[in-house]
C-alpha cells in the first residue's frame, strides 16, 4: 500500500481539524511526579476507576513509568508522569514515518518504491537499518519541522544518527497517535491510513505491550521499543491505537529502570490490561500478545555509550 498524493497544508494551520477532538492540554511536569489523574466530564466515575487501576497496576514495580491515555469519544484523558523524558528506542520510528509521509504531502507525490519498502520494514519488523536510512534521508531540519507542525514540543531528536536516543514523553506520543487517528492539518487521510495499516501488521513477536487485554473486536495498531543501557537499565516502551468501536482511543506506556526486557514488558502489560478493560467493559479480552520469551529478545538498537546524553 502506498499513500496517494496529498496537498500541502498552510504552515499556520497547525491545530487538529476536527471540532469533535479537542486539543490535548500539556501533561503535568515530570518534576512534580504527580500521580495518575484521569479526567472526563461525562464519565467521572470511570475516570476515578481508571486512576485507581493504573496506580494499582504499577504499584510494587521498580520500573519508572509514564502513561498517557486518550479516548476523545469518552472525553477521557489520563497522565502519569506525562512530561517525563525517556530515550525513545524504536517507538521514534512512528515519528520518522509521520515525517516521511508529511514530506511526501509537501512535495505532492507518492512515496517512492524504496521509501515504501523502508517504511514497511521499519514499522512491521522494527528494522534499524531502514530507520537509519529514512532518518538520514529526511534530515534533522525536516524532522524538527515535523515536530513543530505536530506540536510535539517535548520531543528532542537524538544526537547525530542516534535516533534511538531521541527524548520522548508520554504526552507527545499520545499527541502523535491522535494525529494518526483523527482528521488534522498535519497528515491527510491517506497518510494516516497508511501509517495505521503498517502498525496493524507488526510481526507477531513484537505485538506485546499495550495490546494486552484489548477486546478481540478491535484492531490494534502498535509500535514497541526496547533498549538496554548502562544507566536506567532496560527502556521498554509500547504505544498503540485501538480502532473498531464507536470511539477510537490510544495508549502510551513508557518505562525504564527495568532489570530485564521481560520485567519491563510485564510492567507495561499490567498497566495496559487494566486500561483496556476499563475502557471496554463487558467485552471479551484479547489474550496477552507478548512474545513467548521476551527476555530472549535482542535489543532493537545497538548504541555505544555517549557522554552527556540528556
Amino acid at each position: 500500500m502506498r499513500p496517494c498524493r496529498g496537498s500541502a497544508w498552510a504552515a499556520s494551520a497547525l491545530l487538529l481539524g476536527s471540532a469533535a477532538v479537542p486539543f490535548l492540554a500539556p501533561a503535568a511536569g515530570a518534576s512534580t511526579a504527580s500521580p495518575a489523574v484521569c479526567s472526563s466530564s461525562s464519565r467521572p466515575a470511570l475516570a476515578a476507576r481508571l486512576t485507581r487501576d493504573i496506580l494499582a497496576a504499577q504499584r510494587g514495580r521498580v520500573s519508572a513509568v509514564a502513561v498517557g491515555v486518550d479516548d476523545p469519544g469518552m472525553g477521557m484523558t489520563c497522565w502519569l508522569n506525562g512530561s517525563q523524558p525517556f530515550d525513545s528506542a524504536s517507538v521514534v520510528k512512528v515519528t520518522i514515518l509521520g515525517a516521511l509521509l508529511r514530506k511526501a504531502e509537501d512535495q505532492h507525490r507518492h512515496l517512492t518504491r524504496n521509501e515504501s519498502a523502508l517504511a514497511t520494514a521499519m514499522i512491521t519488523r522494527s528494522d534499524n537499518n531502514a530507520a537509519s536510512a529514512l532518518w538520514a534521508e529526511l534530515g534533522r531540519s525536516y524532522l524538527r519541522h515535523f515536530l513543530n507542525l505536530a506540536q510535539m514540543g517535548q520531543t528532542a531528536l537524538g544526537p547525530g544518527g542516534y535516533w534511538g536516543l531521541t527524548q520522548i514523553t508520554a504526552h507527545n506520543e499520545v499527541v502523535l497517535l491522535r494525529l494518526l487517528l483523527h482528521p488534522n492539518a498535519v497528515l491527510d487521510a491517506t497518510s494516516r491510513s497508511y501509517a495505521l495499516n503498517l502498525m496493524a501488521h507488526v510481526v507477531r513477536s513484537q505485538r506485546w505491550g499495550v495490546p494486552a487485554g484489548a477486546p478481540t473486536s478491535l484492531t490494534v495498531h502498535v509500535k514497541n521499543g526496547w533498549l538496554p543501557r548502562a544507566t536506567h537499565g532496560w527502556r521498554i516502551h509500547s504505544i498503540g491505537c485501538f480502532t473498531g468501536r464507536s470511539g477510537d482511543y490510544s495508549i502510551a506506556v513508557l518505562t525504564q529502570d527495568n532489570a530485564s526486557m521481560a520485567y519491563g514488558v510485564a510492567t507495561v502489560e499490567a498497566i495496559a490490561r487494566v486500561i483496556n478493560r476499563d475502557l471496554n467493559p463487558a467485552t471479551m479480552a484479547r489474550t496477552p500478545s507478548s512474545a513467548s520469551s521476551p527476555s530472549a529478545g535482542k535489543p532493537d538498537e545497538t548504541i555505544p555509550a555517549l557522554p552527556n546524553i540528556p
